[in-house]
C-alpha cells in the first residue's frame, strides 16, 4: 500500500474549518483526496452515503468498533458516533494521493497520535467564542439546545489548541484560505 500524507483539519463547529477544506481539494497540485466519515447519526438534508458521510446504524457502528475497523471514532454527542474508516485511508493512499480530513478535535488528535510522521494537523481557531456564537446562529440549522452544547464543546476544544501542529487564525476567511494552501503545499513539499 503506498501511504502518503495525512493532512488534518480540526476546529469548533462554525470556525470554516469546511469551507478551508474544500478550497483546498479545488487545488489539483495538492493530490488530495477528502476522508469520509462514518456516521451513525441520520442525514440532513441533501446529504448522500458514500459523498457526505457513510451513514450506518449505531450497532453497525458499534460491529465495526468490535471489528478494529477504524483509525479514530468517537461518541460526539449521546448516541451519535463519528468515525474514520481504515479502509478510507487505504481507498485514498490507493489512488496515489494525500488524505485530507474535515475533523473534530479528538479525532484529529487521535490520527495524529498514531501517525505522528504522516499528518500536519491544523486547528482552525476563530476570531472569538462570541463570534462562533454568531456564526452558529447566522447557520439557522441547530435549536437553541445545539448551539448552547456546541459553544460548550468550542470552548474546550480551543482549550486544546496548542496541542497541534499549527493554529490557523480565521479572521478573515480569504487569508486563511491562502494561508491553509501556504502550509499545506510546504508540507506536501509542492513547488
Amino acid at each position: 500500500m503506498n501511504k502518503g500524507k495525512l493532512i488534518v483539519f480540526s476546529a469548533p463547529s462554525g470556525s470554516g474549518k469546511t469551507t478551508i477544506v474544500r478550497h483546498l481539494l479545488e487545488q489539483k497540485e495538492l493530490h488530495l483526496d477528502f476522508s469520509i466519515s462514518a456516521t451513525s447519526r441520520p442525514k440532513r438534508g441533501e446529504e448522500i452515503n458514500g459523498k457526505d458521510y457513510y451513514f450506518i446504524t449505531a450497532s453497525e457502528f458499534q460491529q465495526k468498533i468490535a471489528e478494529n475497523a477504524f483509525v479514530e471514532y468517537e461518541e460526539v454527542y449521546k448516541d451519535n458516533f463519528y468515525g474514520t474508516l481504515k479502509s478510507e485511508l487505504d481507498r485514498i493512499w490507493a489512488l496515489g494521493k494525500h488524505v485530507i480530513f474535515d475533523i473534530d478535535v479528538i479525532g484529529g488528535m487521535s490520527i495524529k497520535k498514531q501517525y505522528p510522521e504522516q499528518t500536519l494537523a491544523v486547528f482552525v481557531s476563530p476570531p472569538s467564542v462570541e463570534e462562533l456564537e454568531r456564526r452558529l446562529r447566522f447557520r439557522q440549522t441547530e435549536t437553541e439546545e445545539k448551539i448552547q452544547m456546541r459553544i460548550a464543546k468550542a470552548e474546550r476544544e480551543i482549550a486544546s489548541s496548542g496541542e497541534f501542529d499549527v493554529i490557523l487564525k480565521n479572521y478573515d476567511l480569504e487569508n486563511a484560505k491562502n494561508d491553509a494552501y501556504e502550509l499545506v503545499s510546504n508540507y506536501l513539499k509542492i513547488s
